[in-house]
């Protein structure tokens, strides 16, 4: 008879073998790009395929960051744009949670369904909406034109709604005990201890809006505007592409991403206990 034990252990070999390869396969193109990145433009088209650079160098970054003169600006404007977006979204999206969690107002049934009917709406569908908006009010080509249409997110309002929904009550009433108002008790009582929700919302919402493309598509046209997602673009010439450029700012656009997301990863179990299903 298989005891106990051994079954567990063969389900944990079931389980993390395939994941095993799945990190395997994901891995791999990285590693690729990574490797690319220090190889020069003439060993990458070559005929053949080495996986590790036969001529190791550091001129493809030296290039890119002293001699390419709008990369900087472009890795400003991504810096800029995503760092604003996330902190409206956490302030902005925990208010609106928090009222549809904890408030009664009117309208309030209207407003919650609405939010669930744009979460059905694909983001490409807005995009001429968008620009014609953003075209009338003379915003093209222009940071409050990629950064207003992003302040607002209705995933994580409803995630934020969740996560209320589950708060423990007795804290807020404490608080109202001691004589904090509504905006009090939300500002110093439940944001703070929401920590795992917005840390979670945070990695999700700066990971949209820095490979945010086609809004900086559709409205982008002054490449001292461009963000980085755009600016790899202007690597492709018009005979060659200039793949030892597009690596080198593919890993320099990683980075961040991967900063953030190992700084608030151990938030992510927190979160998922947390944002339930009750309604």
């Amino acid at each position: 008879m298989v005891s106990k034990r051994s079954w567990n252990l063969g389900l944990s070999w079931f389980v993390y073998i395939p994941l095993t390869l799945y990190a395997i396969v994901t891995l791999i193109p990285f590693l690729w790009a990574l490797s690319t990145s220090f190889k020069p433009l003439s060993e990458i088209v070559s005929d053949g395929m080495n996986f590790l650079p036969r001529q190791f160098t550091f001129q493809n970054y030296q290039n890119i960051f002293l001699q390419e003169p709008l990369f900087l600006r472009w890795l400003f404007n991504s810096v800029l744009i995503a760092v604003i977006v996330t902190i409206c979204n956490l302030l902005l999206n925990s208010m609106a949670g928090y009222a549809l969690a904890r408030l009664q107002f009117r309208g309030k049934r209207f407003w919650f369904f609405l939010i669930l009917a744009v979460l059905a709406v694909p983001g490409q569908v807005t995009l001429l909406p968008t620009f014609l908006i953003l075209k009338t009010f003379g915003w093209l080509n222009s940071y409050q034109g990629m950064i207003v249409p992003s302040i607002v997110n209705a995933t994580f309002i409803f995630m934020m709604r969740q996560f209320f929904l589950n708060f423990p009550k007795e804290l807020e009433e404490a608080a109202e005990l001691d004589g904090l108002n509504r905006f009090e008790t939300f500002w110093y009582i439940v944001l703070p201890l929401a920590k795992p929700a917005l840390a979670a919302q945070a990695i999700f919402v700066f990971m949209g809006s820095w490979n945010n493309f086609s809004l900086p598509l559709v409205i982008l046209f002054d490449p001292e505007m461009f963000t980085l997602p755009l600016g790899l673009n202007a690597f492709k010439g018009q005979y060659n592409i200039y793949w030892n450029y597009i690596m080198v700012a593919s890993m320099v656009f990683t980075l961040p991403v991967l900063i953030i997301y190992l700084f608030f990863n151990r938030y992510f179990i927190q979160s998922a206990m947390f944002t339930g299903t009750k309604g």
